[in-house]
């Protein structure tokens, strides 16, 4: 592994524009961020709060604390593949479209329009669902602040109804859409913002917490103790609860890419994107693990936490633990409130990060005429120079895809496998082609692996396939309507449908990404 000093820029020239000349894309889009600002995107992204938080309960339940705490260590080990190998990519390929870009020059002219089709839409499906799950996990955390200023569940609290979820679910989802409207710059500050919330809030959350609590458990049980629940969850399979029990790990610790959806608009994106990437992953890893064991540390009864008698009504274990630490030892719910709100920001800044991300993915398949009515999506705001269209169109969707809410119990399970299938199962089509590619036709970026290359790709796309593949499992049983992972289905179908249109039409028409720099003034 290797960091090359980039090629000087020519006529005064930013060398990721430079390169971005070279693939034959003009310069359209601002190129106005710094390293700092794409790694704070990038970071708000990934969350420190948005992965864990939600999923914290059922992980736990499935297996005990002991699974839940060395999977976030193993999975980061393999997460570490993923993100080295999309650097060298990023760093080669410095553009917009990112994944399905890199898809369809590293597959070759055959298998490249192919490859970029597939990877484009598993990209756009992930991010968009993206939003929603960002949509939903701040509404659940709204609900508890809600429920916990008004009395909790055992003084008459406020429990929102399905009804009044969806209009929180909805009207975060609009305030994303308005936000991602205005000049980039806008984004940017807020997301500067909120690298220095989850950081500041982090070590408060990680500090705070276990000192707070009257008791906290033993090293014993938080690092030995597995322990299943059938009679909860139906599953008896010790190995099966284990699996389920890491799926917390393998959906927080993803989403560093959005650094390389920003890399027409970073200064010197053929080295600043793969540090952002990198970076991303590395403060994740760290918090993310400390904050799994300042909850687990903090448990005071763990049988409590899913009573639905209890003051959070069992909706929300991570809430319950807050409650039990603050009302212990000060008699007041004040202290939960406050930390729930720092976890609620988390969400509102990573939602408004993956709006941007998404709209940037949506913009750059309209602008090569992947998306129906591409015209309209790839239409650029001509004060703020952001893809507003695209961004309004992401908005609906993910509202569509909310609507469930005031029916079924399982819209979370199913958005969240949804959105880690699609979003991480991008990623492989672009590390696949890259390891099976000539090395002689692969131009390296600052950032090169040299030979470690094709043996990181390697893991990194086995993990992959894991991890997508765990994603479609049940997580109750016996399986009834009322607890069905209808993730397979719903992806399935989108899928079905996508290849159908393939095959029937857009293979005659769809090249992947088109240059928009005429012939004569390319330089390859």
């Amino acid at each position: 592994m290797a960091w090359d000093t980039p090629s000087d820029a020519t006529d005064g020239m930013d060398s990721g524009e430079k390169r971005l000349n070279e693939l034959g894309y003009k310069q359209e889009l601002r190129r106005e961020m710094t390293l700092f600002k794409t790694l704070a995107i990038s970071f708000s992204t990934m969350t420190l709060f948005t992965g864990i938080t939600p999923l914290y309960g059922s992980s736990l339940l499935y297996a005990g604390p002991a699974s839940l705490v060395w999977g976030w260590v193993v999975v980061t080990f393999f997460t570490w593949f993923v993100g080295v190998a999309m650097s060298e990519i990023c760093s080669s390929f410095p553009t917009t479209g990112s994944l399905y870009f890199w898809a369809a020059h590293l597959a070759g002219p055959k298998w490249g329009p192919f490859a970029s089709w597939c990877c484009a839409w598993l990209e756009t499906i992930g991010l968009i669902a993206g939003i929603g799950t960002q949509a939903y996990a701040g509404s659940q955390t709204l609900q508890s602040i809600i429920l916990l200023s008004t009395g909790t569940n055992k003084g008459g609290g406020y429990l929102a109804p399905r009804g009044v979820f969806l209009c929180m679910y909805m009207a975060l989802t609009v305030i994303w859409a308005v936000l991602n409207t205005f000049a980039l710059d806008v984004i940017a500050f807020i997301d500067i913002i909120s690298i220095w919330w989850q950081v500041i809030g982090g070590l408060v959350i990680v500090i705070m917490l276990p000192l707070v609590a009257l008791t906290t458990q033993s090293a014993s049980y938080v690092f030995t103790h597995f322990e299943t629940a059938p009679e909860s969850t139906g599953i008896r399979s010790k190995a099966y609860a284990a699996i389920l029990s890491v799926l917390v790990s393998q959906y927080s610790l993803y989403g560093y890419d959005a650094a390389a959806h920003l890399t027409e608009e970073t200064r010197g994106a053929d080295k600043n994107g793969p540090i952002a990437i990198l970076s991303s992953i590395g403060i994740i890893s760290v918090f993310g693990w400390a904050y799994i064991l300042a909850l687990t540390f903090s448990i005071q009864n763990p049988s409590y936490l899913y009573d639905k008698g209890n003051e959070t009504a069992g909706t929300f274990v991570p809430a319950q633990i807050l409650y039990d630490a603050f009302y212990g030892r000060y008699h007041s719910s004040t202290g939960a409130i406050i930390l729930l709100f720092i976890i609620w920001g988390s969400f509102f800044f990573g939602g408004l990060s993956i709006t941007t991300s998404a709209a940037r993915v949506v913009y750059a398949l309209s602008r090569d005429g992947g998306i129906p009515f591409s015209t309209i999506w790839r239409r650029v705001h001509p004060k703020y120079k952001v893809p507003s269209n695209a961004v309004w169109l992401c908005a609906f969707i993910c509202i569509l895809l909310g609507l469930p809410i005031l029916k079924v119990n399982v819209v979370f399970t199913a958005i969240t496998s949804i959105c880690t299938i699609g979003w991480v199962g991008g990623y492989a089509v672009p590390i696949f082609a890259r390891m099976i590619m000539a090395e002689n036709n692969f131009k390296p970026g600052p950032f090169y692996l040299g030979r470690a290359s094709r043996p990181v790709c390697l893991v990194a796309f086995l993990w992959i396939c894991y991890t997508c593949c765990v994603f479609l499992l049940p997580t109750f049983y016996p399986i009834e309507w009322a607890n069905f992972n209808y993730a397979p289905i719903a992806l399935g179908v989108a899928l079905a449908l996508i290849m159908l249109w393939w095959a029937l039409d857009a293979r005659k028409w769809f090249k992947g990404p088109v240059r928009n720099i005429d012939a004569q003034n390319e330089k390859v």
